[in-house]
């Protein structure tokens, strides 16, 4: 039985400058799957990640969402698609001047024409998927990095999207709150049949949660498979950025005029 397709790239090509960020990236993302974007910094994988959400349009190529072509929608139509989507900060992009609930019913106040009282419950369900029940009234300052992570994925998640983004939701956390955010995506995923995006390079997260994973390097997609695929690549580029090796065809510039050639290549 085919896998019905939820997003697709097809040729994305992106320049900032002289600098080609994305270099003909294709590839497809599989409804109700957990697909990881793995790479090293600079390699495209956030701007990779706003094309795919519609934040940015590519120089050529298509990106395709939940059987859309982003690059033909206009305002509206791109308003309407957007509801059917979450999206995960890196930094949980908090409103420090809001509580924790007023943060999580943002999308809902702003969306939709639901009485505050529905709104509220709607707000507390999500919590406690999160395992915050209870801290509706608290200010994010008052919360661990960890906790506020868990709040800007109960807002992702708090209009029943189809499919949620996460930018490096691992980010800054010790091992073991890292850990829980991991759980966290693969269980919401399950329970509300969500297809999610995670880009990280934090090797742990890539093997815990990825059903297939995409390796981005300088703007391609290198390769894409399952874990086991990925593990036991023939790519020696692959098989350096999992390792963590110094020693490699992945370079590491040590002189400005070598990385500035890089750049512009």
């Amino acid at each position: 039985m085919d896998k019905e397709v939820v997003i697709k790239a097809d040729g994305l090509t992106k320049k900032f400058g002289d600098r080609m960020i994305l270099n003909g990236v294709s590839l497809e993302i599989y409804k109700g799957e957990t697909f990881v974007i793995m790479g090293g910094s600079g390699c495209g994988k956030s701007t990779f990640l706003r094309h795919l959400t519609g934040a940015l349009k590519p120089d050529s190529g298509k990106v395709y969402l939940l059987g859309k072509d982003l690059t033909a929608l206009n305002e509206d139509e791109m308003d309407k698609l957007k509801k059917r989507i979450g999206m995960c900060f890196q930094s949980a992009a908090l409103f420090d001047s809001m509580t924790v609930g007023e943060n999580v019913s943002l999308p809902l106040k702003e969306h939709t024409k639901l009485e505050k009282s529905v709104i509220d419950i709607v707000v507390k369900m999500k919590l406690e998927l999160v395992g915050l029940r209870g801290f509706e009234d608290l200010m994010p300052s008052q919360l661990s990095g960890g906790m506020r992570k868990r709040v800007g994925l109960a807002r992702a998640i708090v209009m029943d999207p189809e499919i949620v983004f996460y930018d490096e939701p691992t980010a800054g956390l010790d091992p073991i709150v890292a850990g829980v955010i991991d759980k966290l995506i693969l269980d919401l995923s399950k329970k509300l049949s969500i297809t999610s995006v995670v880009v990280t390079h934090d090797m742990k997260s890539v093997f815990s949660i990825g059903d297939r994973i995409g390796m981005l390097y300088e703007g391609r997609a290198l390769q894409v498979g399952t874990p086991d695929e990925m593990r036991n690549s023939s790519n020696q580029m692959v098989q350096q950025f999992i390792s963590g090796s110094p020693d490699g065809p992945i370079r590491f510039f040590q002189q400005k005029d070598d990385y500035l050639e890089h750049l512009i290549r």
